[in-house]
């Protein structure tokens, strides 16, 4: 860490960029993973966050203007690529997240074939979201580290229009299928990862739950390849950092995703920062991950700080510079204002 410098003289952005290419900082930044919890913060609901461009960008706008984070995160929800395939997605009531509604979309080979190639500019969700981007990037793109989720990576998107306990069945029984499906997936996830670079993305982030549950046999045979892809395919258009995410208990799989090619891993707080400082390369970051229910829903202010403390002191004495501070998944929308300040300022 750089001894005696201001921190007042460096911006989040840089404080992000800076940690995230292994460069010295005065401090660790802080980037927690704030979607719904900025509808929260701007006092709209959930169905206008994600269906309007101006409200979802308003809603950053506003909970950077609160909390004065390191880095915000662009994300309306986990089923924009979904949708923009053509899977019907809504909620039942405008404080619930969008999710996929009625049969899978793709039960058969044929189905697939009627995917149509990707077109972020037209289909879905996708022009809403870029132009969201764009608002945000106008006005906190030279201060604040913008991360913009290119939704999901091919098997977690193929379990959504696949259906999951569908997909997990065909991975054994009909693994040609789910192979072809995630072809469709890459297409997507590449496409749209693309566009929002384009649009002022500092990073770009993707999720792969369910990868998570399969083992590290069929992850290491048949999902990690399609994440290599999927990077390698987009760091060869792209001058920014691609990320990772995998939820939930991810040591098992923890040495290949750090094989994946990504530039920072998103671990969750089922994964202890020791062991992920152990087997994950300094030269890759890692974002994360203290507990969001568990700590900071239903933790206080000084649990929050020490907490955030101990992680910092963890990566610092593991000899890491690549590291951000954040929850270890996404905000709930009940995190209480005086615990994710804690988490904000653990460092004063």
């Amino acid at each position: 860490m750089l001894r005696g410098m201001n921190l007042k003289c460096m911006s989040g952005r840089e404080l992000v960029a800076r940690a995230v290419s292994g460069l010295e900082t005065p401090r660790f930044p802080v980037g927690p993973l704030a979607v719904h919890f900025c509808a929260r913060v701007a006092g709209g609901s959930i169905r206008q966050y994600t269906t309007e461009a101006r409200q979802l960008a308003e809603a950053v706008l506003r909970y950077y203007e609160r909390f004065k984070p390191d880095a915000v995160w662009l994300s309306a929800d986990t089923w924009v690529s979904a949708q923009a395939m053509g899977a019907v997605v809504g909620a039942l009531d405008d404080d619930q997240p969008f999710g996929g509604l009625g049969s899978p979309l793709i039960q058969t080979a044929e189905d697939i074939d009627r995917i149509p190639a990707p077109d972020p500019s037209t289909q879905g969700r996708y022009p809403l979201m870029i132009e969201a981007l764009t608002r945000v990037a106008s006005q906190l793109g030279k201060e604040v580290f913008i991360v913009a989720c290119f939704d999901q990576y091919p098997f977690s998107l193929a379990a959504a229009l696949g259906g999951i306990n569908e997909l997990m069945l065909k991975l054994s029984e009909d693994r040609p299928f789910v192979l072809a499906l995630m072809e469709r997936c890459l297409e997507y996830g590449v496409a749209y990862a693309r566009t929002l670079h384009a649009a002022g993305a500092h990073m770009l982030s993707g999720g792969d739950a369910p990868a998570g549950l399969v083992g590290p046999r069929a992850y290491r045979e048949v999902i990690l390849p399609y994440e290599k892809r999927l990077i390698a395919a987009v760091k060869s258009t792209v001058t920014v950092p691609v990320s990772l995410h995998i939820c939930g208990r991810a040591l098992p799989i923890l040495a290949d995703m750090a094989s994946s090619g990504a530039d920072v891993l998103e671990i969750d707080h089922w994964v202890q920062l020791e062991e992920a400082c152990r087997i994950v390369s300094p030269e890759i970051g890692l974002w994360g991950n203290l507990d969001p229910v568990g700590l900071l829903v239903n933790g206080n202010p000084t649990q929050v700080r020490e907490s955030a403390r101990h992680a910092a002191e963890v990566v610092r004495t593991c000899g890491r510079r690549r590291f951000v501070l954040s929850s270890g998944c996404t905000l709930a929308m009940e995190t209480p204002a005086k615990n994710l300040e804690a988490l904000l300022r653990y460092y004063l």
